[in-house]
C-alpha cells in the first residue's frame, strides 16, 4: 500500500473586509472636533469682519457684477423676487429660511455623519472647511455688496420690508460682514449638505435631498441677498473641493459583506475538502 503523503492545505487567508463607514473605530475625537470646528468658525468670523468698511469698493463690485450678468444674459433675479411678492405670507417663508435654516442644517449634516458616518464626516469636514476657506480669501480680495443694496437691481430688502431679518444697517452691523456676498457659503453649504446625504445614505429617495440647494438658492436671489454669479462661484468651489478631497475607496461601497472574498473562503473549503479526499483515496491504495 503506497500511501501518498499530501502536504496539509493551508488554511484560506483571513478576510480583511475595509472598515465600515460606520464602524466605531474610524469615530475621530469627539472634543477634538469640536474644538476644530468651532476654532474655525471663529477664525472665519473674525476675516470675515476684516472685509467690513469697503463699501465703496463693493458698492463698484456689485455693479460690476450686475453688468456681468447682463452681459452674459443671465436671468434677472427680479424674475425670481416677483414670485415671492405674489403674497406676504411666501416671501416671509423665505426671509425665515434664509435666516433660519443655514448653519442648523450645516450642523445637523456634521452631527448625524458623526454618529452614524465617520468616514464620511471627516470627508465632509474637510469639504466644508475648504470651501470656506476659499471663500473667505475671496470676501477680503473681492468685497461685493449684495443685489438689495444697488438701487440699479430695482430689487426689494425683503428681509427689512416684510421680516424676519438678520442683519442691521451696514454701517453699524458689528456681527456680520454684509459685503461678502461672494461666494454664497448659503449655497455652497447647501449643496454639500445633499451631496453629503446623497453619498452617505442608500435609500432610493436619497436624491430628494437636492431639493434643499435648489430651493436655498431661490431664497438667496429672489431675497436679493446674492446674486446668480454668487451661486455659481460656490458650486465652482464646492466642485474643486471635492476633486481634489476624495472620499476613500472603502466609504463608497455599500455596507453588505463583500462577495469575492466570500467566494474565495468557499474555494478555500472546497479545496480542503478536495485534498482530504484525496489522502482518503492514498490510504485505501
Amino acid at each position: 500500500m503506497n500511501a501518498r503523503s499530501e502536504p496539509p492545505s493551508e488554511p484560506p487567508p483571513a478576510r480583511t473586509d475595509p472598515p465600515s463607514a460606520s464602524g466605531a473605530p474610524a469615530r475621530p475625537p469627539l472634543l477634538r472636533e469640536l474644538l476644530l470646528v468651532v476654532g474655525f468658525f471663529l477664525v472665519y468670523k473674525f476675516g470675515r469682519r476684516l472685509a467690513t468698511g469697503h463699501s465703496g469698493a463693493a458698492l463698484r463690485n456689485g455693479h460690476d457684477v450686475w453688468e456681468l450678468e447682463r452681459a452674459l444674459r443671465l436671468p434677472g433675479e427680479g424674475a425670481v423676487q416677483s414670485l415671492l411678492l405674489h403674497g406676504d405670507g411666501l416671501v416671509h417663508l423665505a426671509n425665515t429660511y434664509y435666516a433660519a435654516v443655514h448653519f442648523p442644517a450645516t450642523a445637523a449634516l456634521l452631527i448625524w455623519l458623526f454618529l452614524r458616518r465617520p468616514v464620511h464626516y471627516v470627508w465632509a469636514r474637510r469639504i466644508l472647511s475648504a470651501v470656506t476657506a476659499a471663500a473667505l480669501v475671496l470676501h477680503l480680495a473681492f468685497p461685493l455688496a449684495p443685489p438689495r443694496m444697488l438701487a440699479a437691481t430695482g430689487l426689494v430688502d425683503t428681509a427689512r420690508v416684510y421680516g424676519p431679518s438678520v442683519y442691521g444697517p451696514p454701517q453699524t452691523d458689528t456681527l456680520s460682514n454684509q459685503f461678502a456676498a461672494m461666494p454664497s457659503l448659503h449655497f455652497g453649504w447647501a449643496l454639500m449638505v445633499a451631496i453629503g446625504l446623497v453619498v452617505a445614505t442608500r435609500s432610493r429617495w436619497r436624491w430628494l435631498w437636492l431639493l434643499h440647494p435648489l430651493l436655498t438658492l431661490l431664497v438667496i436671489v429672489g431675497t436679493a441677498n446674492h446674486f446668480w454669479l454668487d451661486a455659481i462661484v460656490a458650486a465652482a468651489l464646492l466642485g474643486a473641493a471635492l476633486t481634489a478631497l476624495r472620499l476613500p475607496r472603502h466609504a463608497r461601497r455599500p455596507s453588505a459583506v463583500p462577495a469575492v472574498p466570500a467566494q474565495r473562503d468557499e474555494g478555500g473549503a472546497a479545496d480542503g475538502a478536495r485534498s482530504v479526499d484525496e489522502e482518503l483515496v492514498g490510504v485505501r491504495r
